[in-house]
């Protein structure tokens, strides 16, 4: 499945729910426990069989120890929330190959909700740049993974970032406690980023931070002097080779180190994503950090 679930060539799928479940499929076809692992992971309890209810979740150990169908239940099955906070602003669409960084940004955003939609677990979506663009409230009823996946498709990039917004709105919109995943590629002071977040994660959510960048911003290969210019405010600056290999790569690494500390710092999980990194490495990545978690 690894050649499947390489960017480049997901980028020429028509159709982003088939692109969502291409990845989700590579990305459990990888896994060597249960395929069920996800949002609602923890292991609960048994139950009995009944007709109609779906042979995956059967336990055929336990059939061929007691000759019984039972079902396993993970915690928070029935009441998992997820949330994609999703950054639509003009620096997401940037991008030094095929794949940009809002196309990676929808890619993740359309899998994490296919997944939590295939363990029936409610899921919502917000998509910002300054303003809330497109608000979906947390829903498991039928219909949603379309209108979801529907909402993202209609992301595109424009406009400045404001963080403070979306957290505001999400504050108003959730009623219970729930899981965020913020899909940003956070060209924004650190410190501001967790302070607009950390109202959710003391309300008992849980935060997680899909830090999306292009391989060009983090290892720059400028071979000549250029101008570059902010995608975001147009503000631009000549800069040398040298400068992108000494002094900048200083500064973004610093930049990604003070993001990853704080958000750890403040109970959030933390996730750097190239946009050449293949998305089932990246689901993988989010599965292990929960695992050890719980």
């Amino acid at each position: 499945m690894q050649r499947f679930l390489d960017t480049a060539v997901l980028a020429s799928i028509s159709g982003l729910d088939l692109v969502a479940k291409t990845i989700v499929q590579g990305f459990i076809a990888g896994l060597h426990r249960s395929p069920e692992h996800g949002f609602s992971q923890e292991f609960a309890e048994y139950r009995a069989y009944t007709p109609g209810d779906d042979l995956r979740y059967v336990d055929w150990n336990a059939f061929a120890r007691t000759e019984r169908c039972y079902l396993k239940r993970y915690r928070g099955e029935t009441n998992t929330q997820l949330t994609v906070l999703l950054d639509a602003s003009a620096s997401m669409g940037f991008g030094s190959h095929r794949v940009n960084k809002i196309d990676y940004a929808r890619y993740l955003a359309a899998s994490l909700l296919y997944l939590a939609n295939r363990q029936r677990d409610a899921a919502g979506l917000i998509v910002f740049d300054d303003e809330v663009r497109n608000c979906i409230a947390p829903s498991s009823r039928h219909g949603q993974l379309s209108r979801l996946l529907h909402g993202i498709e209609g992301a595109e990039p424009r406009a400045r970032t404001d963080y403070a917004k979306p957290f505001v709105h999400l504050q108003n919109l959730l009623h219970r406690r729930g899981l965020v995943a913020v899909i940003s590629d956070f060209y924004a002071p650190p410190d501001d980023v967790i302070r607009t977040m950390e109202p959710l994660a003391l309300r008992g959510n849980e935060l997680m931070l899909f830090h999306v960048l292009d391989p060009e911003e983090i290892q720059p290969t400028l071979r000549e002097p250029g101008l570059l210019v902010d995608m975001e405010t147009d503000d631009s600056m000549e800069v040398s080779p040298e400068y992108a290999r000494t002094e900048y790569r200083h500064k973004i690494d610093a930049h990604i180190e003070a993001l990853r500390d704080k958000a750890r710092r403040s109970g959030m999980d933390y996730f750097l994503l190239r946009t050449n990194q293949p998305l089932d490495q990246a689901l993988r990545e989010y599965l292990t950090v929960r695992e050890g978690k719980y």
